[in-house]
């Protein structure tokens, strides 16, 4: 609930307005004027019902409901039942009326959306600290469970968490970056998976937006300078594939895109270039209606289209995307290829129909439509088979939440790759999936006794990496049973759920093992077994059950290997030991708005020690966050880090926001990774080594090079005390000749 005040005129004036638009956009929806009077009545409940009450933003509460609206119908297309249950999402949850009072003023079906939605809200605003399992991840099995009632629940809460994340500058810090790493972690695939594109892009930009900042704004100032410079050269480049579709008998309309700052972002960073390198900046998309009385296909005019602009320009053959012939899972239909335009520049094309373009637009709501016209085929679609999936993972009791977690996100990013069985048959199947996953798609016995395979008639291993085209044959034995070191390669959640599910069957054997196994590695080390020494390898090995049992089975079944555990109980007792340690920063400052906590780390502080998360390797001047174990200590992670987007959307209520202090920091020095790339040259490596080492003073302790017709790319690993030093020197190893680019990467 929010802050309790009178409404202004204006406040008045502005409500009129906002909800005048979503009218509007709902006129165009709704086929009936009784939906229209509905959707007015809604409104007029809802207004009522949050009556003086204000968001933290200061603005009427009644404009976030109408926002979460005007999501619903414009960017993902819904009807007027979701429009109603939208404008009433919060009534339940934040007045005193009920359930029932819907039901009786607005009838079953929008009760039942509101009650679903009032259901997630509850679950995602609850974290009992008492409880040591993650609230989160119980609450994303609970949304999801929604799919079993009605996939509009889940939609309309998509649109509420974009509202949430537009205003999300309103929120103190800590409950901010809960709410962003969320959206990353679930929210954004889940939009992605279901089709949304321009909810998913839009939540991805405003992530970027407010986890590196410094990034977001370098790019959109250069897509905005790339723009007004290549403006002229794209409408050039356009203009002869308009004269040629019309002399065709084409009806169509031609947009221009850019690609949005996070995609450029994010394939800068997976791929370690340059803005410069990024050649897919611009993309013209091609939107054609269908000729009925025309004896090609809807994919067949895709191809015909292809062929008339290829023949204007030459085409980039590793850069054709066929989406026609084989959708993305999420039901994504398109022909993409690169062309070079005139001006000497790569632009991307995308040929969509205007069905095409509406599923790829508006998702899942887009498919259903057309399929309830009669448009779609009969046979199940990709996203019907993926809802079921889903569906089936939850229905599971045994299914731990964690995992479930885990399970799901790993499911709604995956790609898919086609391979082929000894006789031929097409099998799609996850990217990045082994030839052991492969078996257990076949058949759960064919997994289970799996010893080796043939893949292009070659014998391989069970941890052969598949690839697009190999074609596989399982090589099986009576006497084999599942192990529990197939969960270090095994990709599919399918096979590791099955794989799990055989070894607990031996759980208690296996708790036996591992329990006796930690106790005489412990007691080898000469540390003391016990309570304390346990909760320290659970903390190190980052096993937030509280259960050591749960410690005991992972050892006992292979998953946590001891051969670190040494390192784990040093690292917890210098933190319990000492009174400073070389992680102890002085120049960190933490705290949590929402409790005015606000204290600085000192080297006389040993209640709180943070530690450099390895896998990411933040400096100071990095955006940080925080996330606090039981015994204190803080481990410190870039915002950006998927990692720490992974715990924060599990594990939210250990969240702190810690922050650099200006301090001395010459005397600590932090491993960064420097991707390089250029003109290969004589003495060019000698120059950058000598250049590190005698002109700047920084060690070097990894440096990996690679050269081939006259271009080398590779790394090093160096030493800088913050993020002035690393600034400074990539601007001076960029003036080395022959170098074209200098950028950071994780390592």
């Amino acid at each position: 609930m929010g802050k309790i005040s009178e409404f202004t005129a204006q406040d008045h004036e502005v409500i009129a307005r906002d909800y005048a638009d979503l009218k509007e956009a709902a006129r165009k929806r709704c086929t009936d004027p009784k939906e229209l009077e509905i959707i007015q009545k809604a409104f007029e409940f809802a207004n009522e019902a949050h009556k003086g009450i204000r968001r933290r933003s200061g603005e009427p509460y009644i404009l976030h409901p109408i926002a979460v609206a005007k999501i619903v119908v414009s960017n993902i297309g819904l009807g007027y039942k979701s429009i109603v249950a939208a404008l009433l999402h919060d009534v339940v949850e934040d007045t005193e009326y009920t359930v029932d009072d819907l039901r009786s003023l607005f009838g079953d079906k929008v009760a039942t959306l509101v009650e679903g939605l009032t259901k997630i809200k509850t679950v995602l605003d609850n974290e009992d600290k008492a409880q040591q399992k993650s609230m989160q991840a119980e609450n994303f099995k609970r949304i999801l469970l929604t799919l079993n009632d009605d996939v509009r629940v889940v939609l309309i809460k998509l649109a509420d968490r974009l509202h949430n994340c537009r205003t999300i500058e309103f929120m103190p810090e800590h409950k901010r970056d809960k709410i962003l790493s969320e959206t990353m972690f679930v929210f954004i695939p889940l939009a992605h998976r279901l089709g949304l594109y321009s909810v998913k892009s839009e939540m991805e930009d405003i992530w970027l937006r407010f986890k590196e900042p410094e990034a977001y704004n370098e790019i959109s100032a250069k897509i905005n300078r790339n723009i007004s410079d290549k403006d002229k050269q794209i409408n050039e480049f356009i203009a002869p594939i308009e004269d040629s579709l019309k002399k065709s008998g084409f009806t169509f309309e031609v947009k221009k895109r850019v690609k949005t700052p996070y995609s450029i972002w994010h394939k800068m960073q997976t791929k370690g270039i340059s803005f410069d390198q990024i050649y897919d900046l611009y993309a013209v998309r091609i939107i054609f209606d269908p000729d009925i009385t025309n004896k090609e296909t809807e994919r067949d005019q895709c191809y015909h289209i292809f062929s008339i602009i290829t023949g204007i320009y030459r085409y980039k053959a590793d850069r054709v995307r066929d989406w026609v012939n084989y959708p993305k899972n999420n039901g994504y239909e398109a022909l993409h290829c690169t062309l070079m335009s005139h001006a000497g520049i790569w632009i991307e094309v995308q040929i969509r129909s205007r069905r095409m373009n509406e599923i790829a637009e508006k998702g899942i709501a887009a498919h259903w439509a057309y399929k309830k016209d009669g448009f779609a085929e009969e046979n199940e679609s990709e996203m019907d088979k993926w809802i079921t999936k889903v569906k089936e993972i939850l229905v599971n009791p045994d299914v731990n939440a964690l995992d479930l977690l885990d399970m799901i996100h790993n499911d709604l990013i995956k790609t898919d790759i086609m391979v082929f069985t000894p006789k031929g048959e097409q099998k799609s199947i996850e990217k990045g999936a082994t030839a052991l996953d492969f078996a257990y798609s076949i058949h759960t016995q064919i997994g289970n006794k799996a010893i080796a395979a043939k893949v292009n008639l070659r014998l391989v291993p069970l941890s052969y990496v598949l690839k697009t085209g190999d074609q596989i044959e399982i090589i099986t034995a009576e006497n084999e049973k599942p192990k529990s070191e197939w969960l270090n390669f095994l990709k599919t959640r399918k096979a590791k759920s099955i794989v799990v599910d055989y070894l607990k069957g031996e759980r208690h054997e296996s708790i036996k093992i591992g329990q006796k196994m930690v106790k005489e590695q412990i007691e080898a080390l000469g540390y003391k077994y016990g309570d304390k020494t346990i909760h320290m390898l659970m903390d190190g090995y980052e096993i937030f059950e509280n259960k050591p049992d749960e410690l005991y089975f992972r050892v006992g079944i292979g998953v946590i290997k001891l051969n670190s555990l040494n390192d784990v109980l040093k690292k917890a007792h210098e933190k319990a030991n000492r009174k400073s340690s070389s992680w102890s920063f002085p120049w960190f400052k933490s705290s949590k708005e929402e409790k005015k906590e606000d204290y600085v780390i000192d080297g006389n502080d040993t209640k709180h020690k943070y530690v450099i998360a390895s896998c990411c390797n933040p400096i100071p001047g990095d955006s940080v966050v925080g996330f606090k174990a039981s015994d204190g200590t803080v481990t410190v992670h870039k915002k950006s880090c998927p990692t720490a987007n992974n715990l924060a959307s599990k594990f939210g209520d250990k969240i702190v926001m810690p922050k650099w202090e200006h301090a001395d920091t010459h005397n600590m020095s932090f491993l960064v990774r420097l991707s390089l790339k250029g003109f290969d040259r004589i003495g060019m490596i000698n120059d950058i080594t000598r250049y590190i080492s005698f002109v700047l003073s920084v060690n070097i302790k990894k440096f990996c090079l690679g050269t081939e017709d006259g271009v080398f790319d590779g790394y090093i690993d160096l030493y800088v005390h913050d993020m002035g030093d690393l600034e400074k020197l990539t601007k001076k190893l960029e003036k080395i000749e022959g170098i074209q680019s200098v950028i950071r990467t994780d390592l």
